[in-house]
């Protein structure tokens, strides 16, 4: 995710900006589309609605990302965008885009990896929506070390990805603590062992 943050900056004047206040949502799963957005300042939280109406946290976009891709053309979103904090945020119509693109033929390209790459996410979290919850949280860990380029996460951070109580998050933390998979200084967690905990997100009987 890293090499995507800020590609979009160049094209900011393009689209309308505005603010929004913390728990704002800015569209909802299944509505029709009306264009996508961009993050500058703030923080949106993407759920998920299951057919049996659970909700899942399933990513956290942070400032210098798009979000809503797929909301182009009016197809319909496939998942729902919350700010958590106050947020600055630009929205791209269909007619914005257009015009970007006359005049910028390469930003397509920026969008389309953008597509691509929450398209990605989306599948993987829901092939693992069923999934133990020990292989779930090494996925997430995992998936912010990734993207964070960091061996040091915030707990905080890292809980809002993860539907199950914070009584089964602890037991898993603690037991990889043991393990010596991670350590903890105070709210932050250490990767120790990222190898393992890869081979954790793709097999959990490890």
């Amino acid at each position: 995710m890293k090499e995507l943050l800020y590609k979009w900056e160049p094209f900011l004047k393009y689209g309308q900006r505005f603010q929004a206040e913390r728990q704002k949502l800015i569209y909802r799963q299944g509505e029709k589309g009306r264009g996508f957005y961009y993050l500058s300042i703030g923080e949106i939280k993407i759920t998920l609605l299951s057919d049996q109406g659970n909700e899942r946290i399933i990513n956290i976009v942070p400032p210098g990302m798009l979000f809503g891709e797929h909301g182009v053309q009016q197809e319909p979103y496939l998942t729902s965008a919350t700010t958590t904090c106050p947020s600055i945020i630009y929205y791209f119509s269909d007619e914005a885009v257009a015009e970007i693109y006359t005049e910028f033929p390469d930003a397509a390209s920026i969008y389309t990896d953008s597509l691509i790459y929450k398209f990605r996410t989306l599948a993987e979290i829901i092939s693992l929506i069923d999934s133990p919850v020990e292989q779930q949280m090494a996925y997430y860990l995992v998936k912010l070390y990734e993207e964070n380029g960091s061996a040091t996460m915030n707990q905080t951070a890292f809980a809002k990805y993860l539907g199950s109580s914070r009584i089964t998050v602890n037991k898993v933390i603690q037991k990889w603590k043991q393990d010596h998979y991670i350590t903890l200084d105070g709210r932050q967690i250490i990767i120790k062992n990222i190898e393992t905990l890869k081979a954790i997100a793709n097999n959990p009987d490890i």
